[in-house]
């Protein structure tokens, strides 16, 4: 969807475990960093949307979350619209905004995502999680994975999100297909350590070399731990306004959403894109770009192996040339495009209704030369991939958005 809409400010908090503060204290400060950025005032918003996927299993808020969170603050009166899209709520949160904001309806208009996921019992993180797909598949699934997966199959969904078994059986497809290698993977979580090293605000700050990843603890073959983003918490808004109000408020530089493109699983054909190709290939066109115009990407590494399947599906590389892109340095800080330059998932962390917005924080401050050390030099448009869910045989919500200054 083509769009017009201007990030005035963002803000976010650091992504990690956080026992003591609950939804409420997560997203306050996440809003309070966004608005001042912003240089604006809570009572000048006129709409929120709130992106939140498991608050009901994990802390037994439901329905009215965004409203739980803002009401403490001052804020009501104003729509506030609560959006549960899996792992895509904060990104549909933001594309919702987004059209209020290009279509004319409102100047300003929060787009705030928030997750408490860490629990007691870790039953309830995976639950999360498990929840994201048809859970009458889901009992067959979990029977045909402890079935393929080679090590720790029962453990899907007890030990671990049982996300990690279907990126582990795409990631064993991709190597026999192509001849991947597990260094590769490898690779791409020692990238991401890296950058994520540099990044304040990052759940792991440690820089691992591929040799420390393959030695990681194995999660379910390929990946180890390291290769597998962590469980975490945090918040991260972005108030977007009309080029009116981004006039008033004198902008000095004006990142600007000029498309959201978003679509849904279904049982597609072998030959057929996937969802982040489709989505992807409608960006670029909206946006009269390619891939190649792209300065920097933050995309949706939930596993070292779908950064390298994810890297194919943007058109950074041909089918099967994932693996060797990331060995070519191109995807690193310094090289032609780099990737995840926030750390990712993987080392940012991903409290799942938080990432979508977290990466527009990212490109945000890139885009504007605010991003200190992680800084891409020259950065004038970014691409921010992410999705969430399993329906059919791809993933149930997809979104890819483009910014430039």
């Amino acid at each position: 969807m083509k769009l017009n809409a201007i990030v005035a400010g963002v803000g976010m908090t650091r992504f990690t475990k956080h026992p003591d503060k609950g939804l409420k204290e997560l997203g306050r400060e996440a809003i309070e960093k966004a608005v001042a950025d912003a240089g604006l005032t809570l009572s000048d918003l006129q709409a929120a949307y709130v992106g939140n996927c498991a608050a009901g299993l994990v802390t037994g808020q439901e329905s009215v979350r965004g409203q739980v969170i803002l009401h403490p603050m001052g804020v009501g009166k104003i729509p506030i619209i609560n959006v549960e899209n899996a792992c895509a709520s904060g990104s549909t949160a933001l594309l919702q905004a987004c059209v209020m904001v290009s279509t004319g309806i409102y100047d300003a208009v929060l787009a705030l995502g928030v997750e408490k996921l860490t629990h007691p019992d870790k039953m309830k993180s995976f639950a999360a999680f498990a929840g994201a797909m048809d859970i009458d598949e889901l009992t067959e699934m979990l029977a045909d994975l402890a079935k393929q997966a080679s090590e720790e199959g029962g453990g899907a969904g007890q030990n671990r999100s049982m996300f990690m078994d279907v990126y582990a059986m795409a990631a064993r497809a991709h190597m026999e297909r192509y001849g991947t290698k597990k260094e590769h993977f490898a690779m791409v979580a020692a990238k991401n350590s890296f950058h994520g090293s540099m990044n304040p605000r990052a759940q792991f700050r440690d820089v691992m070399t591929v040799e420390q990843v393959l030695a990681d603890r194995l999660i379910v073959e390929p990946l180890t731990r390291s290769m597998c983003s962590p469980i975490g918490d945090g918040a991260a808004a972005a108030v977007v306004v009309s080029e009116r109000k981004a006039r008033e408020l004198g902008i000095a530089k004006p990142v600007r959403v000029v498309t959201s493109v978003m679509h849904s699983g279904w049982n597609r054909r072998d030959d057929e894109p996937d969802t982040v190709e489709l989505c992807a290939r409608e960006a670029y066109e909206e946006a009269g770009i390619g891939p190649r115009d792209v300065s920097v990407i933050e995309l949706h590494d939930a596993s070292a192996p779908a950064e390298i399947m994810n890297y194919e599906s943007l058109g950074l590389c041909a089918k099967g040339e994932g693996g060797k892109l990331v060995e070519s340095g191109a995807t690193r800080l310094g090289g032609r495009i780099p990737v995840n330059t926030s750390g990712g998932l993987l080392r940012k962390g991903h409290p799942v209704g938080a990432t979508g917005v977290a990466q527009i924080v990212e490109l945000t401050e890139q885009l504007q030369g605010r991003a200190g050390e992680r800084q891409v030099a020259g950065a004038r448009i970014g691409l921010a991939q992410n999705g969430g869910g399993k329906k059919g045989n791809d993933a149930a919500a997809m979104l890819v958005t483009i910014l430039r200054t």
